[in-house]
């Protein structure tokens, strides 16, 4: 069997969201860390690589018997799945994660948010002179909305059951825990709905999609 399906859903963000861009270029009283955004529209967005690394991070203290020392030294279940690229154990990946753009700036508009980026001001002190150490850090507010996408590719009908069931436990783990930085402090709090399966390369009996949504609809 070779085919390849969509994997879609909507990721919202719940407490404000900060993965970081580049300040190389900063102007004096800019932002002491900005978010990254989209070259071409300037908004916030999730690269793919972000999600798909912290997936992988939980899903590792989940499966691992042993402190990896890299991913590429993840259990077999991860490594098949995600990739390897460890000498004399090369495997490419099965899930392709798409960079996410914000979707809903309009509805964000309709209750008052005009802009999807805030900026949150912290200190942190010196304990030995009291000094405080004031900065800006910027964050996505929380209800913003980012379309999921992935791309699965199926080559065995009992592999996709269980690499399913290795993504939505990946999701879950992801919504009891944090995307971004600053996690400890209450940053990156996310809620994962509407997840959809789609056929879009080749052909998979219906029976084995009725399946695969069973395993993902929780």
């Amino acid at each position: 069997m070779f085919a390849k399906i969509e994997i879609s859903g909507k990721l919202e963000v719940v407490t404000g969201l900060h993965i970081g861009g580049s300040s190389a270029f900063s102007a004096i009283g800019a932002v002491d860390s900005p978010v990254v955004r989209d070259s071409r529209t300037n908004m916030p967005m999730i690269p793919g690589s972000s999600l798909k690394g912290k997936m992988r991070t939980l899903l590792a203290k989940r499966y691992n018997q042993t402190v990896a020392a890299t991913p590429d030294d993840d259990s077999d279940c991860l490594t098949e799945l995600f990739g390897s690229a460890k000498k004399g154990r090369v495997k490419t990946s099965r899930i392709l994660f798409s960079d996410m753009f914000l979707e809903n700036k309009e509805e964000l508009k309709q209750v008052g948010v005009e802009d999807p980026v805030e900026i949150k001001f912290e200190n942190s002190i010196n304990r030995a002179t009291a000094v405080a150490n004031p900065r800006q850090i910027e964050r996505v507010v929380r209800g913003a909305q980012f379309p999921l996408q992935m791309i699965y590719e199926v080559k065995d009908e009992e592999i996709l059951y269980k690499d399913l069931e290795i993504l939505k436990e990946g999701f879950r783990l992801l919504q009891y825990d944090y995307l971004g930085g600053s996690g400890s402090r209450g940053y990156g709090r996310v809620k994962i709905t509407d997840v959809y399966l789609d056929t879009v390369v080749g052909e998979i009996p219906d029976e084995v999609m009725r399946k695969c949504e069973q395993i993902m609809e929780d």
